[in-house]
């Protein structure tokens, strides 16, 4: 009876470094899998498996974060599940000295900022000229397109055929509307307030 008991023991830690090999590195320029992935390769308790992962990874401050393909989704289905996207990020927030070692400059990190704060206050969308009008102000006019190019392609804008933007699912994992919106609006009144 122990040693069956050691065997499974076995199996699932061969499943929790399994889902950490598929949601730590990048899978078709994407990081994280969908669910049905996840579902293939750890079998029919995968959502069990990624509950005892983040777990696991609460003391450093990291998580598994799934991402459902609408937002607006309050109870999704098993299927909505298998179709969502997991991945680790952070729990906390990064320090402006971490945040160096990224691979992001940091005025490209200031306009995803402005840019998703900018989406945010048109109710989600906005045409990609005036997103690209309100960079101009703070970047240079060469690299205003180059960022909003990099920004669709790793997830965190996306644009329609009439070229709208809207915040794509990379943007609902790892950023904090609120509290982006909450820092916009308390340095806005900072700045009146010293005007």
């Amino acid at each position: 009876m122990a040693q069956r008991m050691s065997k499974a023991q076995q199996q699932y830690q061969r499943k929790l470094k399994d889902a950490v090999h598929l949601l730590f590195f990048t899978h078709h320029k994407l990081p994280g899998v969908r669910g049905w992935e996840l579902r293939k390769e750890l079998g029919s308790d995968w959502q069990n498996v990624l509950e005892v992962l983040d777990k696991q990874l609460q003391p450093l401050d990291l998580q598994v974060t799934q991402v459902l393909d609408d937002p607006d989704i309050i109870d999704p289905t098993n299927a909505q599940l298998q179709d969502a996207r997991y991945y680790i990020t952070m729990r906390g927030t990064v320090t402006q000295k971490t945040a160096k070692t990224i691979g992001w400059r940091i005025d490209d990190i200031a306009g995803l900022a402005v840019s998703v704060a900018y989406i945010i206050s048109k109710q989600g969308k906005s045409p990609r000229q005036d997103v690209e009008r309100v960079l101009e102000e703070k970047l240079p006019g060469w690299r205003v397109k180059i960022n909003i190019d990099r920004y669709i392609n790793q997830g965190y804008l996306g644009e329609d055929e009439q070229g709208i933007l809207f915040l794509d699912w990379r943007s609902r994992a790892e950023i904090d509307s609120k509290k982006l919106v909450d820092l916009v609006v308390s340095y806005g009144k900072r700045e009146q307030e010293s005007a």
